[in-house]
Order: C-alpha cells, then structure tokens, then sequence
C-alpha cells in the first residue's frame, strides 16, 4: 500500500469560535471516516515563503500550501476518492501526490 500527500489549498479562517468548532467537527468526522488509512491526520499550514536560486519572496509561490495529511491508498485513484469528501473543499483544494519510498 503506498502513502499520498493530501496537500490543502486555499480555504479559510473561522470568523467565529462557533464556526471554528464546525469547521473542526467536519475534519474530525472526515478524518475518522477514513479509518486506519490515515497515516498522519497533518496540520494547517502558516504563512509561508518562497526559496528560489534567486532569492525569497513572501508571497507563497502561485497556490500556497494550507495545510496536509498523509494516507495510505492501493493507488492514487482511491486516494482521489478519499479526498473528495475533504471539508477544504467547499473553500480550496487538494493536491494528491504520492509520497515516493526511496
């Protein structure tokens, strides 16, 4: 069974400690819908920077990282399927990538 990254884009913070509390249920009920493929539950991502050859900006490149998660699928198909229910979703994206063993 390979591992994908779940790499989140876009979405955005709760205006409220109400809708924090939703927003964290949804990823709770989502994350634990995906049982024991869930490999690491991962984490929102901050503000991030650019490291190029020339130089550092700070603007986070062209679609700036919010966060990951990393799960175990038999192929990057499943893995699509499992992101599709991702709460991101009714704000971003999710980038599926396999995390190559080497």
């Amino acid at each position: 069974m390979a591992k994908y990254i779940f790499a989140y884009h876009g979405g955005k913070a709760p205006e409220r400690p109400e809708e924090g509390a939703e927003v964290m249920a949804k990823w709770n009920a989502w994350l634990g819908g995906l049982g024991d493929a869930v490999v690491d539950g991962g984490n929102p991502a901050g503000p991030s920077k650019t490291v190029s050859a020339s130089g550092v900006s700070d603007d986070g490149g062209a679609n700036p990282i919010s966060g990951y998660s990393l799960v175990q699928a038999d192929s990057i198909d499943q893995a699509i399927e499992m992101a599709k229910g991702c709460p991101i979703m009714d704000h971003g994206t999710v980038e599926v990538a396999e995390a190559m063993d080497m």
